[in-house]
């Protein structure tokens, strides 16, 4: 089955499981602070937008004020404080937003109620992953080999994923995919994270650069590309990793349907289209020295965003917990979330 759960609250402490260490150790990191919550989602040892969600939520149940003893101001400081960490993943936003209004309803028993809506976020995020693996399957049963980006799995959310959703329910199910995980540069986030849950599981994966993905799709060994996301505009652009927008490219040019598996939460309907999406830029040395080597002269300039974002006519259908929307458009997907929204 699936890894281990990536997220955990007791005792007063959040527990993650470390992304950075994976896959040469499975460590976890106790968070006992929402300073210590800020950096730890900063620094990508808990990553993928549902998951960010989930700790920034229960990071709000840690914070104290200058006595020790938690207040409301506290927790109206701890959602501020947290709202700072990344900018593209929405679901940090949406979860925070819930956090909010219950520190700011003045109601008694503040602690309980905040915590009790932290774990609402977690157990809500569980039967999404599911529900978004019901809802995909059918789009992958069959196929030869499915081809990922990124980590959209376990690691990224409180259980199966998104993206991968699918795949582990087909896998329960008897039915096996040959999964391609792209490399994702440069973090590394599928050679590391997708293939580590996935072998995990039993499921069978074969990393590639990134660079290979268009030889690979030319081979026909790849029926269908599933990616999640971090924030899909109104009009069904969405943003997910950097790479993702070629992939779909790519997969379009070869006549392969192209899937985004993404919460409902993952929406951001006040965007009408992708190029209002925030994308996160990250660090120089992530690309220039990773893991501590030197690869690009100090002289030479980097680009370093962490995130593109995929047109709709490029997106095959977007599985959400509610169901699917082929060819998505804004008519189509206000029609879908409306009940929701």
């Amino acid at each position: 089955m699936p890894a281990p759960e990536t997220i955990a609250f007791r005792d007063d402490t959040l527990v993650l499981i470390d992304q950075t260490k994976l896959p040469e150790q499975l460590l976890t990191l106790d968070c006992k602070t929402v300073e210590q919550t800020h950096d730890a989602i900063k620094r990508l040892v808990v990553r993928g937008a549902p998951a960010i969600g989930i700790a920034a939520a229960y990071g709000v149940c840690l914070a104290k004020g200058a006595d020790g003893k938690p207040n409301r101001e506290a927790y109206l400081h701890a959602v501020e404080c947290l709202a700072t960490s990344r900018p593209t993943a929405v679901n940090l936003f949406w979860a925070l937003d819930r956090m909010r209004r219950i520190a700011e309803s003045g109601e008694d028993n503040l602690p309980q109620k905040l915590l009790a809506e932290a774990i609402a976020i977690h157990d809500e995020d569980r039967e999404m992953c599911h529900s978004i693996g019901r809802n995909g399957a059918p789009l992958l049963a069959g196929k030869q080999g499915v081809l990922t980006h990124c980590n959209a799995g376990g690691l990224a959310t409180s259980t199966w994923g998104t993206a991968l959703a699918p795949i582990y329910h087909l896998h329960q199910q008897g039915e096996s995919l040959e999964v391609y995980a792209d490399e994702t540069r440069p973090l590394l986030q599928g050679g590391r994270l997708t293939a580590w849950e996935l072998s995990q599981a039993g499921v069978s994966v074969t990393v590639l650069t990134d660079s290979m993905a268009g030889s690979l799709l030319r081979t026909g060994k790849v029926g269908a590309v599933i990616v999640g996301a971090d924030r899909i505009a109104a009009n069904g652009d969405a943003a997910n990793k950097i790479g993702t927008y070629p992939l779909a490219v790519l997969a379009r040019y070869h006549d392969v349907p192209f899937y985004v598996a993404a919460p409902s939460s993952t929406f951001d309907l006040e965007l009408a289209n992708g190029d209002l999406i925030p994308i996160e830029e990250r660090e120089r040395d992530e690309v220039a020295c990773p893991h501590g080597v030197k690869i690009v002269p100090d002289e030479a300039k980097v680009m370093n965003p962490a995130f593109d974002v995929t047109p709709a006519d490029l997106i095959s259908t977007i599985i959400t917990e509610r169901g699917v929307v082929m060819k998505p458009d804004r008519e189509k997907l206000a029609e879908h979330l409306g009940a929701k929204r």
